[in-house]
């Protein structure tokens, strides 16, 4: 039975290779990162809707009287397969006051997103639900985190399970829950027409990993999963610096041009590596044995240095690898780079001082720091005592 209030969490990712390689044909490697959005549903029965997103200062309120008449958009036989129309996104924009001539910012996608998904949803049985909505994050916005896809992940597991047009998983004295592998394909793509709202053309690769969790294989548009993925401890670095994934993909596309003969053996070596990190990984799941560790640690050195020859490294990307280094530790970009995020593995036997120095110098150079982990669940339903007593007040304060 549905709980009146239940949480639930999606994590975000990171790509450990063949970012910008994938563009080209190659094939790319995405985990989850054990960072996660947090949403918690409370169903109402006094007619309110209410969308609390405390990471981006926003907090909005509607009576369903007030969304009924945006239904006419959103007929009832309106179904995942169809992407969002322009009438239905302007439609949105005008009720939430968005201007159309502005670059929307990430409140207004946000808000968007919800409606779009709220509306979608519920036309299926013409009833608008009060709810309220509350959704905290672990992950930075416009990282590359996965932020926006874990987000619509929550989103449509809720919304889905809050309407009955899936079940609601979590069994009494069950601390986590996950969905059945028909429901989660029915949350993947959903929470890819969420990312349509937000990006426009998304490939689809952060919701499916927000929604299935652990590692996915992605080759020519074709999404797959990694059967058995260990779960990987590392070090997530955000430089803080902001870049332009549409410019340093185009400036990638223009050294091809340019060289070809030089930059096509470039991308199958980068290409190469990501495929012979699936079957260092495969063995690990398979054989657990820290002799794999070296060898991930050169796979991570060779592709740094191939995505810097690309051009898309950056001077702060460079600082923590040179940071690390000092420490014996491994790094590279993750993602489109320029600036952005890096990550760094870490071996199981990696001491907690080194990782706390480590940390601490690169906090000097003004980046931000995590220790977490790669290769984490997708998108689950939690119960109270499952949630770590922090994040139970964090939830509880808003």
């Amino acid at each position: 039975m549905l709980s009146k209030s239940f949480v639930v969490s999606a994590p975000g990712k990171v790509i450990l290779h063949g970012e910008h390689a994938v563009v080209h044909g190659k094939v790319a490697l995405a985990v989850a990162l054990n960072l996660r959005t947090y949403l918690r549903m409370t169903l109402r029965n006094d007619g309110e809707v209410l969308i609390w997103l405390p990471n981006i200062g926003t907090k909005l309120c509607w009576k369903t009287s007030e969304l009924q008449p945006l239904l006419a958009a959103f007929p009832a036989d309106l179904t995942e397969t169809q992407p969002p129309t322009l009438e239905q996104i302007e439609k949105l924009k005008e009720f939430a006051s968005i201007s159309s001539e502005t670059t929307p910012s990430t409140h207004s996608l946000a808000t968007v997103a919800f409606l779009y998904l709220y509306l979608s949803i519920v036309s299926k049985c013409r009833e608008l639900r009060g709810m309220d909505v509350l959704v905290w994050s672990e992950l930075p916005t416009g990282a590359g985190l996965g932020s926006s896809a874990a987000y619509s992940v929550c989103l449509a597991g809720a919304l889905l399970s809050a309407c009955g047009i899936i079940g609601y998983p979590l069994q009494e004295a069950q601390l986590l829950a996950r969905w059945t592998d028909q429901e989660l394909d029915l949350i993947n793509k959903w929470a890819f027409r969420g990312e349509q709202v937000i990006h426009g053309n998304p490939s689809g690769v952060d919701n499916a990993v927000g929604t299935w969790g652990g590692a996915l294989r992605y080759h020519s548009g074709k999404i797959s999963s990694l059967k058995r993925v260990p779960t990987l401890r590392i070090l997530l670095t955000n430089t803080k610096v902001p870049r332009s994934t549409k410019v340093l993909v185009a400036g990638v596309k223009d050294k091809i041009l340019k060289f070809p003969a030089i930059m096509e053996p470039v991308l199958t070596s980068i290409d190469a590596i990501s495929q012979e990190c699936e079957r260092v990984l495969e063995t690990m799941a398979e054989c657990p044995s820290d002799e794999c560790y070296p060898l991930l640690e050169e796979l991570i050195d060779i592709n740094q240095h191939h995505l810097n020859v690309i051009g898309v490294g950056h001077p702060s990307l460079d600082r923590v690898c040179q940071v690390t280094a000092q420490h014996k530790l491994h790094s590279k970009l993750t993602g489109a780079g320029g600036g952005g995020c890096a990550i760094t593995l870490l071996r199981p036997d990696t001491a907690p001082s080194i990782v706390e120095a480590a940390s601490r110098d690169l906090g000097d150079c003004g980046f931000d720091c995590w220790e977490t982990d790669i290769g984490a669940v997708g998108v689950s339903v939690h119960s109270p005592a499952s949630l770590k007593a922090d994040l139970l007040e964090t939830l509880n304060a808003f």
